[in-house]
């Protein structure tokens, strides 16, 4: 199994995961998230695989200087137009995150690792990386796809069979991560680099809604049930993805 990049499936991307509510709530989640745990102050930001940089945006225009890496051209020219079209500002990278520590000389304030390990062929294997380019003191934004949510979804839809074979991994075309997660494991592969300060849910109900409750609710009213219960003792840990903030140890 090999890292797996989206060179052929920005289009596709862009229309499945920032196409609608399921978009909004995460950018929601994220964003409230780090409004609360950041200074009011810039900070030098490192958003390694960014996508089509919406969270590097949304940073930059807060005054952030960003650096923002991505492996595949078609995501990285999409976040370049995002940020003309903004009138913001970045340095932009095309490299898989293996290369980032020969081509970065200086570690950042605030590193984000959004929805990146679950993509990886060795997930762990980047955390070791992620710190040395955290500096002491700063922050780690790291959010993944939760092994743990795909479960109870399979188990609402009565895919026994699949359960039973115990095969999480999407199909080769498809937008369901190829390592889903277990949130317990990364916590313990965290330990001695990481202390994990916040944890939130992203999508704590949203997905499990049926689709005709879905069509009828209002955007406003799912993101602020979704911001109230992303740390619910009950409900975070059923979030589609896992928002942790984490400081360097």
């Amino acid at each position: 199994m090999s890292d797996r990049h989206f060179d052929q499936l920005a289009t596709r991307f862009a229309e499945k995961i920032y196409g609608g509510a399921k978009g909004a709530i995460r950018l929601a989640v994220l964003q409230a998230d780090l409004a609360e745990a950041l200074p009011d102050r810039p900070l030098r930001v490192l958003d390694i695989g960014g996508g089509l940089g919406h969270m590097s945006l949304w940073l930059a225009e807060r005054g952030h200087d960003v650096t923002f890496t991505e492996p595949a051209e078609p995501m990285l020219e999409g976040a370049r137009q995002r940020f003309a079209e903004a009138g913001q500002t970045a340095t932009f990278i095309q490299a898989p995150w293996q290369e980032l520590l020969g081509q970065l000389t200086e570690p950042y304030d605030l590193v984000i690792c959004h929805a990146v390990l679950e993509w990886l062929a060795e997930p762990h294997a980047i955390l070791p990386v992620l710190h040395q380019l955290t500096k002491p003191g700063g922050w780690l934004s790291l959010a993944f796809y939760n092994r743990d949510a795909l479960i109870y979804r399979n188990l609402l839809k009565g895919h026994f069979k699949k359960m039973r074979k115990n095969v999480m991994a999407g199909e080769k075309q498809s937008l369901t991560p190829q390592q889903p997660l277990d949130p317990r494991e990364l916590a313990t592969q965290l330990e001695g680099l990481w202390q994990v300060e916040s944890q939130s849910g992203v999508r704590v109900f949203h997905d499990y809604m049926p689709v005709e409750f879905q069509a009828r609710a209002e955007l406003v009213d799912l993101l602020e049930m979704e911001l109230a219960h992303r740390r619910h003792p009950s409900f975070a840990g059923l979030g589609r993805y896992l928002h942790w903030i984490c400081r360097p140890i």
